[in-house]
């Protein structure tokens, strides 16, 4: 896996990732950005929220479940001082189907959580992570 991360200006950075596709990134004002793109840290949440819900999905689909929808909030703290890294990561799952067993989605948020999502498992390195979730039913 590559990624070139390019300075464009001011706090703007510009990530070319190895699949080939582009992500900007900024800083706060008070840095000397110009809030106009996430932060960096901010990226490496959504990326470990985007894993750990591909997994979810996935694990469901392959279990025969009928997966409509799946949305995972995640609420982060960091460190005071430097190397801020993130402490603790809540991890909500919001899972929309027809059908679904509790038992399913459970296994299927384990699964992520304890196997799979790369992301997440890494980032427990140094952050206590902890996850919920809810069956939303189809509405019908």
């Amino acid at each position: 896996m590559e990624c070139k991360v390019q300075w464009v200006d001011g706090m703007t950075f510009l990530a070319e990732t190895g699949s080939g596709h582009t992500l900007v990134m900024d800083g706060p004002p008070d840095s000397g950005g110009r809030n106009l793109a996430p932060r960096p840290m901010e990226t490496v949440l959504a990326g470990t929220g985007g894993c750990t819900a591909f997994d979810v999905v996935m694990i469901l689909k392959k279990s025969r479940q009928t997966v409509t929808g799946c949305e995972v909030t995640l609420k982060a703290e960091r460190a005071d001082t430097d190397p801020k890294v993130f402490t603790r990561v809540h991890f909500h799952f919001r899972v929309t189907g027809d059908n679904l067993k509790p038992e399913m989605v459970d296994r299927a948020v384990k699964l992520s959580a304890e196997k799979y999502c790369s992301a997440s498992i890494m980032l427990g390195k140094t952050a206590q992570m902890t996850h919920d979730w809810e069956i939303v039913p189809e509405k019908g």
